[in-house]
């Protein structure tokens, strides 16, 4: 049994040319139709992960804001877990240092992730918005895990279909870019980016994020209720 902990979560941006076709539509900043030089990274927070079966909570001050289109979107990526310490690592050997793989939804608010001067980081990481799972494929068992098809279903339709060989930069490249810029630790996380067909979460939803031999990572999507929230607070004080 291998429990997922990890000191960091490194997450790509742009990564599948399909992608970053539909960029216009999204409207975030930092998203262009250029074909990126390097890996794009920003961080998760493990504040953001929960398992298989548990609930995508849209957090309630978000209608404090009152966006006119309020965005909270599904992206279905493979992720790999780091198997020991490691810095910069060769390309040839970047299999090496990787446990196994999972599925991972980089759950994001758009709104949030457009308007924030300080970038991307607050609207990838609210709670609950990285779910993984629903197991860890270890690296000697996924076969070839850059040709992996990655499906994503909104209430049982197919929103996104891909597969890993279409990433703009491969596994063992990435490993060794994020490897070259930060020490990583046993358990870190890397997701690798999401393919075309990103679009919105709403209460009552289930989406679901199936990768070729892993399995079926699904979750069902709901409100935070400003009840419930406050309820929470007077019980902490007590």
């Amino acid at each position: 049994m291998y429990s997922v902990a990890p000191s960091k979560i490194i997450a790509l941006g742009l990564n599948y040319r399909d992608h970053i076709k539909e960029s216009a539509s999204i409207r975030v900043q930092g998203f262009s139709n250029d074909i990126p030089s390097e890996p794009i990274l920003f961080p998760k927070t493990p504040n953001v992960l929960i398992g298989s079966g548990e609930n995508i909570v849209i957090p309630a001050f978000l209608k404090e804001y009152q966006f006119e289109i309020p965005r909270v979107d599904y992206e279905a990526e493979l992720a790999l877990i780091i198997g020991q310490r490691c810095k910069n690592i060769e390309v040839d050997h970047a299999f090496d240092v990787i446990f196994g793989f999972t599925c991972m939804n980089d759950v994001s608010q758009r709104n949030i992730q457009n308007s924030d001067k300080a970038g991307w980081f607050r609207g990838k990481s609210l709670d609950t918005f990285g779910p993984v799972g629903p197991v860890i494929v270890r690296m000697q068992d996924i076969g070839d895990p850059q040709c992996l098809s990655v499906e994503c279903r909104l209430n049982g339709d197919t929103v996104q279909a891909s597969n890993t060989k279409y990433m703009i930069f491969s596994i063992p490249e990435i490993i060794t870019f994020v490897s070259k810029n930060f020490t990583l630790e046993e358990g870190d996380i890397i997701t690798t980016g999401t393919p075309a067909g990103v679009g919105q979460l709403k209460h009552g939803d289930v989406v679901e994020v199936e990768i070729e031999g892993i399995g079926v990572l699904r979750n069902p999507v709901v409100e935070e209720e400003q009840e419930k929230n406050s309820h929470r607070v007077h019980k902490g004080k007590n």
